[in-house]
């Protein structure tokens, strides 16, 4: 019988959070790190939920599923995704799996996880979740910037203000039994003994919406970090000024409000929640343990995208292209399929790599034409000669609509803006991407070359950036420089 699949997938969390050596506490993490594989650079497709999550489910990039942007506002570019795109849920069905699906869905508003062949508990950002934004909601917000401003907030006049951060008292063992995401996880817990007593290989799914900004937790786990330890990010004072100017904007006119404490506040809260997530995701893995299917299960700790929290005097995620955002947690455990437990693997992977890995899992076929790849090769000790080297970003902006796309290798990094001015940054002198050396003339070559690579990337997946109108056609050098 195949493996079961137990997936624990939050929301904005950064990759280095889950690192052993990191100040975050992530223990059941670094327990999974060390029983399994750790994947330290894994990248989403977009900065963006609902893109990154429906590239998790289908194996495919954001322009061939079709889900560009958040599917449940007024500035969706899609409801849901492509006619005739698959995810793994129902393949998984077919195949005789038992799928049940707790907390965040985020991948379409015209279908739910039951449409794709899951039983649902307790789902959030579900089918139906369009919300509709208009004036009316803003009667009541401040009109202006008058009076001081909180700790921790942002003035936002006429928006209503925005509390970044703050803890608040609980009662409870656990400090964390009313949160929201609990709800999500004991939804899974009261599943998990029926999954494992039905006879069936089963894929559980649980979907917590933490650390999501804001960054607001219960007092026990904010108490965990003392702000005066935790050092600014070593990016914090670029100043963006070589940046495209929405970057730029967006600090100004927001994060440049907080003062450094207060930024080194937010990032102690911002570990809180990811220490609350991991406390809640030790619970799932001991529960794992009582059924006696811990072996015979593949658990995957992942998110769907990261989080600035004040990398770059910036916050959430979003238009701006750099690494906080972009790189994802990515741990695997499996003890009868993974070889050498403990091991790191540096080998770029994406989310599109999941669904063709948990297909071959299951002894389904993979289709052809999947944007990803099995990375089983990676469970059994092995590294394929022909992996990929290079890591392609699709953005086409979030609530407001940006035209980006991001190549990447282990030594520089391009980033066509259609919008503004490019970004090139050499890794290998400025891995905290300080320096935009697009214009630079000793590094025209490289960028050519990483433009070249854009273009094929972008007709393999079927892009939509080939149009060749004077106003548009604004890269540096057009797909003749990739064509045969």
């Amino acid at each position: 019988m195949p493996p079961n699949i137990l997936i624990f997938m939050t929301d904005q969390e950064r990759d280095d959070v889950v690192r052993p050596d990191h100040p975050c506490l992530t223990p059941n993490a670094t327990r999974l790190a060390r029983e399994g594989i750790l994947f330290t650079d894994a990248y989403c497709p977009t900065a963006h939920c609902c893109p990154s999550r429906a590239t998790f489910m289908t194996g495919l990039y954001p322009s061939r599923h079709g889900v560009f942007n958040n599917v449940s506002n007024p500035t969706r570019l899609s409801v849901g995704l492509n006619p005739g795109i698959a995810t793994f849920g129902e393949q998984l069905r077919a195949a005789g799996y038992s799928l049940a699906y707790a907390g965040k869905w985020h991948v379409a508003d015209d279908e739910g996880p039951a449409d794709r062949g899951w039983r649902e508990l307790y789902v959030t950002s579900s089918k139906g979740a369009y919300q509709e934004r208009g004036l009316f909601q803003y009667r009541d917000a401040p009109k202006d910037a008058a009076g001081p401003r909180g700790r921790g907030q942002v003035l936002r006049p006429g928006w209503g203000h925005y509390q970044l951060y703050g803890s608040y008292p609980t009662d409870g063992p656990k400090g964390y039994e009313e949160h929201r995401d609990y709800r999500v996880v004991r939804s899974a817990l009261d599943a998990l003994p029926a999954l494992a007593a039905s006879g069936q290989p089963w894929c559980l799914f649980i979907g917590p919406s933490g650390p999501h900004d804001p960054f607001i937790v219960p007092e026990r786990f904010a108490r965990l970090y003392d702000p005066r330890d935790i050092p600014l990010p070593p990016n914090y004072y670029d100043s963006l000024a070589d940046k495209p100017r929405v970057y730029q904007r967006m600090r100004q006119q927001y994060w440049s409000q907080l003062t450094p404490d207060e930024v080194r506040e937010s990032i102690a809260h911002y570990y809180a929640y990811c220490s609350m997530e991991d406390a809640m995701f030790g619970e799932v893995l001991d529960a794992l343990q009582q059924t006696g299917q811990a072996d015979d299960t593949l658990v995957l700790r992942l998110s769907d995208h990261g989080e600035y929290v004040g990398a770059h005097g910036l916050y959430c995620k979003g238009v701006p292209a750099f690494r906080e955002a972009y790189h994802v947690v990515a741990l695997a455990r499996w003890p009868k399929g993974i070889a050498r437990p403990g091991r790191a693997v540096d080998a770029f992977i994406t989310h599109a790599d999941w669904a063709p890995t948990l297909l071959e899992l299951a002894g389904l076929p993979v289709p052809d034409g999947l944007t990803g790849r099995s990375i089983l090769p990676f469970f059994r000790d092995e590294t394929p000669a022909d992996w990929p080297d290079t890591i392609y970003t699709q953005l086409n902006g979030v609530e407001l609509y940006y035209s980006q796309r991001a190549v990447i290798t282990k030594e520089f990094k391009y980033v066509y803006n259609g919008f503004d001015f490019d970004e090139l940054y050499d890794l290998r002198h400025d891995p905290h991407e300080m320096i935009n050396l697009a214009a630079h003339p000793d590094y025209q070559e490289i960028k050519k070359d990483l433009v070249r690579r854009m273009w094929r990337f972008a007709d393999q997946e079927q892009d939509i950036i080939f149009n060749s109108y004077a106003t548009v056609a604004l890269a540096p050098w057009g797909p003749g420089i990739a064509a045969p």
